[in-house]
């Protein structure tokens, strides 16, 4: 007799149920347990724990934001989110008991929050402590007079601040160097997956790693008055795995038709990381390298002496280093793009209407009803419905069953533990529990900061054990409703809308080909700025599509059967830049007419993305050299035009 099938929820489902392979954050899990713990005995040795509470409630706001690893970014990272963080919680106090004026009020605070939470990472976590401390001051009761709870969280935020910043003194430019070094470490790995099937992954990683490095080091430069010698250092460096990338290309196709590259190339560059991360100069030893012969090899050889001099060179010329690869704009443009990206986007607006929609249900609910301390209906709101964060309907999933794990850990806290010192050693493991569980996911991170905040809430109400069922209650209603208020009313939250994004990348990448082989010659300062913007365009698209894929049928299915198509636009860069590196070094150039081929064909399948929703296959007919240097290219364009299936119509 055949066994019944097991019945196992979908993928989709508990993809985010699956802790992430993220290591702990040692650093973070001791500075969360200091912060949180110590002004919770600071408020019982001087007979105000509720002061404490309020403390470690700032506290708590700085750990969940600082998540920089430059010193001068943490600063960015945590003061001006806590400013925002103040002011929410003076207008909730304000309102506290005002009934429709607090419904009024936080409806109009939501609005703004989602609003600016398009702007970019400092300013998301920026909206979310200003609303999430406005929910809170509506609805916890405060110490008078009204300027005391901003003042006690910003102390919180400040402390957090303070730790943070301990080993700056010692470590000035460390965060930068590892950073570079840990890029440096990723293109190694890049290049012992030459040839194989983890290539694209490992590329992928290499994006990723790019982007952090060139996001901490231009970020600090960017505030910097001249030239500091030890970022101009760190920035050449960075410059130069640039041409190491290029080339790993070249090698890749090289890997697939003659064999893999020498173990000696990927060791030489971890070499580079070392000397990085250490701060070494003097000659650059390269012994062992293999004689290069193809085309590709003498790229690969080129590239990494080129970077083993710049690494090794104590004195890097400040007025010859090339930040334009990424550099942000003046302070005054950046303000004004916000403030036009604010004002006048329909996505900020979109946003900022559906989490004031859900604010004001939340509010308006809990008025209408009388539910004590239901707060947490609208702060259970502020954090699933936060439009940047990801997948609204996973989110509240994962916030329903991370709320009830951690509900379960505080009910444990509540009835055994008696309130007063024993708050202390409590709240030492709880909050150590906040960095290490964030990294491993949504739900994790839920689980752990779900008790902190209960036994905060109880230092200041005094309610006990009597908080964790209707805790329970407000979270399953909060999430309720997100899910209809924040995701079925919106349609544009449950269907693909990714198709305009990836059609302008692939008009970019049409454009990027016709620039690597312009008649009059490649653009070598332009192209690699090019290529950094595609791969930075293409991981906002695959990060689209990854929120995507967690949302439930049908536009889980949809986003995946567009993803191949992602993966073959970001193959099609890759063998462009083959194709320039192996005419730079020694291959014949391709005919102007077949270049022009290839761009067309591309510019056509831009144009179709934009036209529909659906993939629809093409048969692309390039004609050209077979055995010529574009015709790997022209293989990965006929792969991306005729990318389709039966159930994408």
């Amino acid at each position: 007799m055949a066994r019944p099938p097991r019945i196992t929820p979908p993928t989709w489902l508990t993809a985010g149920l699956k802790p992430a392979p993220a290591p702990i954050p040692w650093a973070a899990v001791g500075r969360a347990s200091v912060a949180l713990s110590a002004p919770l005995a600071v408020g019982l040795a001087a007979g105000q724990p509720a002061y404490g509470a309020l403390v470690s409630m700032g506290a708590l706001s700085g750990v969940i934001g600082d998540t920089a690893d430059a010193y001068r970014m943490r600063v960015f990272n945590i003061a001006v989110p806590q400013a925002f963080g103040a002011l929410g919680v003076t207008l909730g106090t304000l309102v506290f008991g005002h009934g429709w004026a607090a419904v009024a009020t936080l409806t109009l605070v939501a609005l703004v929050s989602g609003m600016i939470s398009s702007i970019g990472a400092v300013a998301s976590v920026s909206g979310l402590l200003l609303l999430l401390n406005a929910v809170v001051g509506a609805g916890l009761p405060m110490p008078d007079p009204w300027w005391k709870a901003p003042v006690l969280l910003g102390l919180g935020g400040l402390f957090v601040l303070a730790l943070s910043l301990l080993g700056w003194p010692m470590r000035r430019a460390a965060p930068e160097r590892e950073a570079v070094a840990a890029t440096y470490r990723t293109v190694a790995e890049l290049y012992e997956a030459t040839g194989t099937a983890a290539y694209d992954e490992k590329r992928q990683a290499v994006t990723a790693s790019l982007n952090q490095s060139y996001d901490l080091v231009l970020a600090r430069r960017a505030r910097q008055h001249g030239r500091a010698a030890p970022l101009v250092r760190v920035l050449a460096q960075l410059n130069v795995v640039i041409p190491l990338v290029e080339a790993a290309a070249a090698a890749h196709l090289r890997a697939r038709l003659v064999g893999p590259l020498s173990p000696a190339i990927p060791a030489a560059v971890r070499g580079l990381a070392d000397a990085v991360e250490e701060g070494r100069t003097g000659a650059p030893a390269l012994d062992g390298l293999p004689t290069p012969e193809r085309p590709a090899e003498r790229a690969v050889d080129h590239a990494l002496r080129h970077a083993a001099a710049v690494v090794h060179e104590a004195d890097p010329d400040p007025y010859d280093v090339d930040d334009r690869l990424g550099r942000p704009a003046a302070l005054r443009v950046r303000a004004r793009r916000a403030a036009r990206a604010v004002l006048l986007s329909e996505t900020s607006w979109r946003y900022g209407l559906r989490l004031a929609l859900c604010i004001g249900l939340a509010q308006a609910l809990v008025s209408l009803i009388p539910v004590p301390r239901s707060y947490w209906v609208a702060l259970t709101v502020t954090f699933v419905m936060k439009p940047d964060f990801g997948s609204v309907f996973s989110r509240a999933v994962l916030r329903a069953a991370g709320t009830a794990a951690g509900l379960v850990l505080a009910a444990l806290v509540l009835s055994e533990v008696p309130r007063g010192w024993w708050d202390v050693p409590v709240m030492v493991v709880l909050a150590a529990l906040i960095p290490a569980f964030s990294a491993k996911g949504y739900a994790f991170q839920t689980a752990a900061i779900t008790p902190v905040i209960l036994l905060l809430s109880d230092t200041l109400n005094h309610q006990g054990f009597g908080l964790v069922l209707p805790r329970l209650y407000d979270s399953l209603i909060g999430c309720g409703i997100t899910l209809v208020a924040g995701y079925l009313l919106w349609p544009e939250s449950w269907h693909v809308r990714v198709a305009d994004r990836l059609a302008d990348a692939v008009a970019d990448t049409a454009a990027y080909v016709g620039r690597a082989f312009a008649a009059d010659g490649p653009d070598r300062g332009g192209r690699p700025r090019a290529r950094r913007k595609l791969y930075r365009d293409l991981s906002t698209v695959r990060s689209e599509f990854q929120r995507a894929l967690t949302e439930p049928p049908p536009t889980g299915a949809r986003a995946a059967a567009w993803w191949p198509l992602v993966v073959a636009v970001e193959r099609i860069v890759d063998a462009t830049t083959a194709a320039r590196i192996r005419v730079d070094h020694g291959a014949p150039a391709p005919d102007p007419a077949e270049v022009a081929a290839v761009e067309r064909e591309l510019r056509e399948l831009a144009d179709g993305l934009r036209d529909t929703e659906t993939l629809v296959e093409v048969r692309a007919e390039l004609p050209g050299d077979e055995n010529g240097v574009l015709a790997p290219l022209r293989q990965e364009v006929g792969a991306a035009r005729a990318i389709a299936g039966p159930d994408l119509r």
